[in-house]
């Protein structure tokens, strides 16, 4: 369809969409930690991959909200490091952001560099 070429794909919207609703319902400290690890994931996270982003998100949302009906803590749930439980989380999905390609491609770089020396 002409529209998706131009906006994009409008199912993704949709999903996004939702997502964002049922991030809303939540209470607030764990609408907050979302928003937060949202914002990290999607920077460091499948945005080359629409449906992987979407899966993730959406992934994130039933952790989020298993997580309010078993009354878990957030400090359980992420544990003492947001950061690890985060890329732990991300490792979960393919793609990956311009940033985690750089990495592969400097530790790959560096590694043919170190057999070269050889």
């Amino acid at each position: 369809m002409w529209i998706e070429k131009l906006i994009g794909d409008l199912g993704d919207k949709k999903s996004y969409l939702e997502y964002r609703a049922r991030v809303k319902k939540l209470p607030q400290g764990y609408r907050e930690s979302a928003l937060a690890l949202e914002r990290y994931l999607m920077n460091m996270g499948p945005s080359d991959d629409g449906e992987a982003l979407i899966a993730m998100l959406t992934d994130l949302a039933d952790l989020l909200e298993q997580s309010v009906a078993d009354n878990t803590p957030i400090r359980s749930l992420v544990g003492d490091d947001p950061f690890e439980f985060a890329e732990a989380f991300l490792d979960n999905y393919a793609g990956g952001s311009w940033i985690r390609k750089e990495r592969t491609r400097l530790a790959d770089s560096i590694e043919r560099a170190t057999r070269l020396q050889r």
